[in-house]
């Protein structure tokens, strides 16, 4: 089978029996899922909705459907003794009919999954950066008002020293000139 570039022509590689599954589990995810992306990838139809929601693959005895580890767990009680499953996996058997609610729910447990880890992720972005942007430049005003203050006292006290030595220098040229006849 030659590498398929669209989810068409993935499905048109299969033999019909294989094609029908395959064509009814694409429309079952389109259906529970009608705002996500179809596409592909790792070498399979991909559909995604702020991230992965699932994936599925056509193989000689079974379908492979693949709604990530999350997808998974939220339903292995369901899969135990039905399927064979695994971390992120689940295998339908091409002679049994496919679990097509089952598959729906899987689905729209992945679509707010991905939509609460968005919202996470966006709440975790937003507010730190703030903060921290905030906390740096305040840190950063005050280390460089002490670093001037630190100059402004070393220069005046370098300018005391010198005057006070230039000072008492000058005015022993001067005593010695004097006595001098």
């Amino acid at each position: 089978m030659d590498k398929a570039t669209t989810v068409d022509a993935y499905i048109a590689a299969f033999p019909q029996a294989t094609r029908a599954l395959l064509t009814t589990l694409r429309a079952t995810i389109l259906q529970a899922a009608p705002q996500a992306e179809e596409g592909f990838g790792y070498g399979m139809p991909a559909y995604r909705f702020h991230g992965p929601l699932v994936y599925f693959a056509g193989y000689a005895n079974h379908i492979g459907l693949y709604p990530t580890g999350t997808g998974i767990k939220a339903f292995e009680a369901e899969l135990a003794g039905r399927f064979t499953w695994s971390k992120g996996a689940v295998q339908f058997p091409l002679d049994q009919p496919l679990p097509l609610d089952l598959i729906v729910r899987m689905v729209r447990f992945k679509i707010e999954d991905n939509q609460q880890q968005a919202a996470t992720k966006q709440l975790k972005t937003k507010q730190p950066k703030t903060t921290t942007t905030a906390t740096k430049q305040t840190a950063t005003k005050q280390a460089a008002t002490k670093q001037t203050a630190t100059k402004q006292t070393a220069t005046k006290a370098a300018k005391a020293t010198t005057k006070a030595t230039s000072g008492a220098t000058s005015s022993r040229r001067t005593a010695r000139s004097r006595r001098l006849p």
